[in-house]
């Protein structure tokens, strides 16, 4: 009886020390968690309203060019090239995702899906703009020197459908900048599953 008294003594106390490390260290990894999704939303925010900024420039210059192709569409004179000159060149805007992809790589698991769903979505956005970029540039290298109305009004075409993919993606965006990247109001993948183990 003596004995296991002794080894109860013993052992309670290396048990309750195990348990407040393993509690003292969960709670240090939450909070590094924290402070790690803080930072990275911070920057995603940055991210977010500098391409707002971006495309908002960029859109009038679009819709400069199409109003230039309007009024050359019948001089058979003045080739896409010359049109695209006098326009200042062709403009896109830079859609910034660096700090998506720096967390999409790392520590994915602590975002809440409906955020993690959005930011995705604005990634597929800025993709499907890039491919329409890219078949507006290779439209152009083939056809600088044309001057037929046909060629202009596919360039045009090509323009407006452009314009189009960055108003959706500059709505989105702004939808998702209506909701705040502060951690402190967003529920995490650990907290919530432990947030469902109690209930």
């Amino acid at each position: 009886m003596k004995q296991l008294n002794q080894l109860i003594k013993e052992v309670i106390p290396v048990i309750i020390g195990i348990l407040i490390a393993l509690f003292i260290n969960n709670w240090n990894e939450e909070r590094k968690d924290k402070k790690y999704l803080n930072q990275i939303f911070s920057s995603v925010e940055k991210e977010l309203k500098e391409s707002i900024v971006d495309i908002k420039r960029v859109i009038p210059k679009q819709l400069a060019t199409v109003d230039s192709i309007n009024i050359y569409l019948n001089n058979e004179e003045l080739s896409i090239y010359d049109i695209i000159q006098r326009s200042e060149g062709v403009y896109s805007p830079s859609i910034k995702t660096n700090s998506w992809n720096a967390m999409a790589n790392s520590k994915i698991e602590l975002i809440e899906y409906e955020k993690l769903s959005a930011l995705a979505g604005i990634q597929e956005r800025k993709e499907n703009l890039n491919m329409r970029t890219e078949k507006h540039m290779d439209f152009l290298f083939q056809n600088f020197e044309e001057t037929d109305r046909k060629k202009k009004e596919v360039l045009k075409m090509l323009i407006l459908d452009k314009v189009g993919a960055e108003k959706r993606l500059l709505s989105s965006i702004e939808e998702i900048l209506k909701n705040e990247f502060n951690i402190d109001n967003t529920q995490t993948i650990k907290e919530q599953s432990q947030t469902d183990n109690k209930r």
